[in-house]
């Protein structure tokens, strides 16, 4: 009896010791999971996020960026809303910016003082350093990274093939010259029978200079200037104006021409098969994916050279965390950990992501282009170290250089002082001759471009 009893007290005593030898295991490798650091809560700012009870992709990825790192606590803002530069600033005014935000603007985040530099954070970051060198640069100002890249998208054209192949036409490819482009569009086209080659022609105006000449960017814009009076610039407005005066455009076609066809806009046009080429970003894919019965791919720009638009994320010159944000924007953005998390959530939730990866590391790629079947998007990829990023998101000024700037020429009674975009709208649509304003226009949109950097000097 005594030797029982001896025997049960010698278990207890180690289970007793193997229990607390656990808790302090467990408690240990807390302690290393997050790296012995004080427990931190920062604010973020996302239009991405959506209501609550929807608990969409981006609220998911919050939750695991908290399991990964337990010492982080993520607060959503939801006091910042539309018109979003409004909020920050009412938000900033009273100190209580938050520590992450999305950036509609980076001008005007820069005019208003809002952003961290982070370039020490992202110095030797390997995540960083494989974002595409066209995006790196879009990031900095005065030699200083003051933003990160928070999507990725394409712009450029898609082709429906099926239609090309029952005309017994050869469907256009990435990589198009100028003039394939062009025959592509006219040799397709048939109004009668309620088929067209394109559907719209303005945004022709911005690509075009990119594929005539391979040193300029979009809009002609290089080195902080545009350079309308150019002979690209010309004859792509002329080319634009060409295609819609002979018919080939669908928004420009008559309302009696437009009778012929199945559809009401382009969209439906295209959804029913019979419109060639359509304009569009990569942000389209799943919704055409669901609206085309029809094979179809994505095929860019003459020329090949990827047009890429970036949404971004800046980090509050306030936050008391630096390095806490920069590693939650990381994880939710462009870094490979996050990255890889993101695909692993979608699969299990059958969601379809809506954004590009920003990361050129291969296994990013290769995981995601074997979800993705569109070829065009891959060789854009391909391509994306020689890219032009879009300009409306980072360049001071240039929304009225492009759009909003009043040229004092009148077009007509309903447009007696036309913006920039209004009058080279007009000149696409064979209105007013481009040659005879282009001077003008181009002094007044560089003298808008010098206006918007002199204000963040």
């Amino acid at each position: 009896m005594k030797k029982l009893i001896l025997l049960l007290t010698v278990l207890s005593l180690y289970l007793t010791l193997s229990a607390c030898t656990s808790d302090k295991s467990a408690n240990d490798k807390d302690k290393k999971d997050s790296g012995d650091k004080e427990e931190v809560t920062i604010s973020v700012a996302s239009w991405r996020l959506g209501p609550e009870e929807d608990n969409n992709l981006e609220r998911q990825m919050i939750k695991a960026f908290e399991e990964e790192y337990p010492h982080i606590n993520v607060e959503i803002d939801e006091s910042i809303a539309d018109p979003w530069n409004d909020s920050l600033a009412t938000a900033a005014s009273a100190g209580k910016l938050p520590d992450v935000f999305e950036i509609s603007s980076i001008p005007v985040s820069l005019a208003n003082d809002w952003l961290y530099d982070v370039s020490d954070l992202v110095e030797g970051d390997e995540d960083f350093d494989k974002i595409s060198e066209s995006v790196r640069e879009s990031l900095t100002h005065d030699d200083s990274v003051i933003a990160l890249p928070s999507g990725q998208h394409f712009l450029g054209y898609y082709v429906n093939k099926s239609l090309y192949d029952e005309a017994n036409l050869n469907a256009p490819e990435y990589g198009m010259t100028m003039d394939e482009f062009s025959n592509s569009v006219r040799d397709i086209s048939d109004i009668n029978n309620g088929v067209i080659g394109l559907n719209q022609p303005f945004s022709l105006v911005e690509w075009y200079p990119v594929a005539a000449n391979e040193d300029m960017g979009i809009f002609t814009f290089k080195d902080g200037q545009v350079n309308l009076n150019s002979n690209e610039f010309i004859s792509g407005v002329n080319f634009a104006n060409s295609l819609v005066s002979n018919n080939y455009v669908f928004t420009s076609l008559t309302d009696d021409q437009k009778s012929s066809f199945n559809g009401k806009d382009p969209a439906e046009v295209w959804g029913q098969g019979d419109l060639g080429l359509r304009w569009d970003g990569t942000w389209a894919v799943d919704a055409i994916n669901d609206s085309s019965d029809f094979e179809w791919d994505f095929i860019g720009i003459p020329g090949g050279k990827t047009i890429v638009v970036n949404d971004f994320m800046g980090i509050s010159k306030s936050t008391e965390y630096p390095e806490e944000a920069y590693l939650f924007t990381k994880f939710m953005t462009f870094g490979k950990e996050g990255f890889m998390k993101r695909l692993e959530i979608a699969d299990e939730k059958d969601i379809t992501l809506s954004s590009l990866p920003i990361s050129t590391d291969q296994e990013i790629l290769d995981e995601f282009f074997s979800r993705m079947d569109v070829p065009g998007v891959l060789k854009a990829y391909e391509n994306i170290d020689d890219a032009v990023v879009n300009l409306p998101k980072i360049v001071p000024g240039y929304t009225d250089a492009r759009w909003d700037a009043p040229t004092g020429v009148s077009i007509s009674d309903e447009i007696p002082n036309a913006t920039i975009g209004q009058l080279i709208d007009a000149s696409v649509k064979g209105e007013v001759k481009i040659e005879d304003y282009i001077s003008q226009v181009n002094e007044m949109a560089n003298k808008k471009l010098q206006e918007g950097s002199d204000a963040l000097n």
